[in-house]
Formats: C-alpha cells, structure tokens, sequence
C-alpha cells in the first residue's frame, strides 16, 4: 500500500500529526495505532541506538541507516530530521539525495553550526542568512522526486530574537522551502504571530520538556498551524517504563506483578513478524526424521 505524502496531506487542508518513531520496537506498535507520518527525530534516533546526546555526534551515515531502517519498518510517510544538512552544499546534496533514497516524505534542515545542539538547549548558534538559503536551495534542487517536501527550521529565536527568527524564515521561503519551522518559540502569542505572518505551511514542534507550550492537535490547527511533530512522546514514555520495570524488579524480585503492566508477548511476536516466519517454517521444513537422512 503506498505510504502517505506530506505535500498532498498538506494540500488535502488535513491537520498532520507525526509522532516521534525513535526505535523498532516503538515502530510496531506504531504500525498497530495507525498513524499517516512518523517523525524520525535526530535527537530520539541518537539517544536510542548509541545513547549519545543530540550534540552533532551522531554522523549522516549513522543517521541514514535508521531512517532507512525505520522507513522500511512502518507503513507511515516519514518526515526526517537532517539537522544541518551534515556539513556544506555538497553535503546537504548528498544527504538530501540519500533521505530520498531511505524512503522518506520530507528532509526537515536547520540554520545551525555544524555541529548542533538540540533546539530546546542552550548555547545554540546559527549560520549566515545566506549560507542557510543557499543550502535550502541546494536540497530543493538535489531532489529527484518532486514530492519530496522540503523544512526548513531556525533555531534563531533565542539568538536573534523573535522578529529576527522570522525573517529567516521569510527568507528560507523565498529560497523555496515547502514548509516553515520555527524552532522553539517561547509562547502561544509568539506561535499564532508566527503563523499569521508567515505564508507557507508552519510546522510545530511539540517537545515535551521544551521551551514551546504543548497544545492538542485541534489548538494548533486554531492557531494557525498546519502540522506537528510530537518527537519525544515515545522516548520520553519508553523511559519512563523502563524506570518503572526496573524499580517493581528490584522491589520485588520478579516481573510477574500487579504492578507492572506489559505488552502481551504473544501479540508482540505477530507485530514484530513472527508469523510468516512460522508459516514460511510450516511451508518448507522438512520432517526431523526426513532431515536427519
């Protein structure tokens, strides 16, 4: 069945929500929910295979290979998270290239040094106007297929200020980007301002933790957006019952408690793709005694 395209969501007037997808295991149950996008974030896809912090450690070709891998594993449109681009021009060429052929909808790209900082941390420092323009410019071009959706984030608001973060983003539409996001922003006045300005579709981040206020879908759509991301939900969850496993284990001496709630294994075997691999056994297995000969 072919996977959803953001550009056409966008254009369909339809509200999009894309929950953060940070690992396999979270895939498939995403795959059980049903959602049209998933969100692999940078900072969520680092934190889970190498347990490194969203700093700019993580390289393109790490990050390449688990967009593939999670494009390959749900049924949704993934919008990818970037970063810088991974360095240059040629570098954003190049990544722009190798996110299309992972199997994603949308490359978001940000105005950050290389290296990075997660947008919800301090000491962040953004490039030149231009250099961020030219690179968007680059990634509209290397685009081999023309709904690719290109998203272009700043992350200025707390180096230029408000009014500096959006005209970076006037600018970056101008360079051609499809949809504007303005990372980080610091109140729901600040978010519907930034919406009645801009002219392209707008793109929230809802972070839980972060430094923006979190809203419900149906808020955001109200205040001016057109979709958002909900990056650290399953992280964040994911943590949360890990921290809760281990504490009733060591409390307790075993997993089979009241107190733990789990994911019914059997179920999970069928999501993960259990059962054709025992049809497949059923189908070709030879008998023991026919094996032995």
């Amino acid at each position: 069945m072919p996977k959803s395209v953001l550009k056409d969501a966008l254009k369909s007037g339809a509200f999009v929500v894309a929950p953060g997808v940070h690992d396999m295991i979270t895939a498939a149950v995403f795959n059980k929910i049903g959602f049209d996008f998933a969100y692999a974030s940078g900072y969520w896809m680092t934190a889970s295979a190498y347990g490194l912090p969203d700093v700019g450690i993580a390289t393109y070709t790490q990050m390449v290979d688990r967009v593939r891998t999670l494009c390959g594993m749900v049924d949704a449109g993934v919008i990818a998270d970037a970063d810088t681009g991974y360095g240059g021009l040629l570098n954003v060429h190049h990544t722009v290239r190798g996110y299309e052929e992972a199997g994603v909808t949308a490359i978001q790209i940000e105005d950050q040094e290389f290296p990075k900082k997660c947008g919800h941390t301090p000491f962040k420092r953004v490039v030149p106007v231009l250099d961020m323009v030219e690179k968007i410019k680059v990634a509209c071009e290397a685009r081999t297929n023309p709904d690719t959706a290109i998203i272009a984030r700043t992350d200025s608001r707390q180096t230029d200020g408000f009014e500096g973060a959006l005209k970076r983003m006037e600018a970056y539409a101008e360079a051609g980007a499809d949809v504007l996001f303005v990372e980080a922003l610091e109140s729901e006045d600040e978010m519907r301002e930034a919406c009645r300005r801009l002219r392209k579709p707008m793109m929230a981040n809802m972070a839980d933790g972060g430094l923006t206020p979190i809203r419900t879908a149906g808020q955001l759509a109200d205040i001016g957006y057109h979709m958002a991301i909900f990056p650290s939900i399953t992280g964040l969850a994911a943590a949360h019952a890990a921290e809760h496993a281990f504490t009733v284990l060591k409390q307790e001496g075993t997993s089979n408690s009241p107190n733990l709630p789990l994911f019914p294994f059997k179920e999970f075997n069928t999501l993960i793709g259990f059962e054709e691999v025992w049809e497949f056994e059923r189908k070709w297995a030879r008998p023991a005694a026919q094996a032995a000969e």
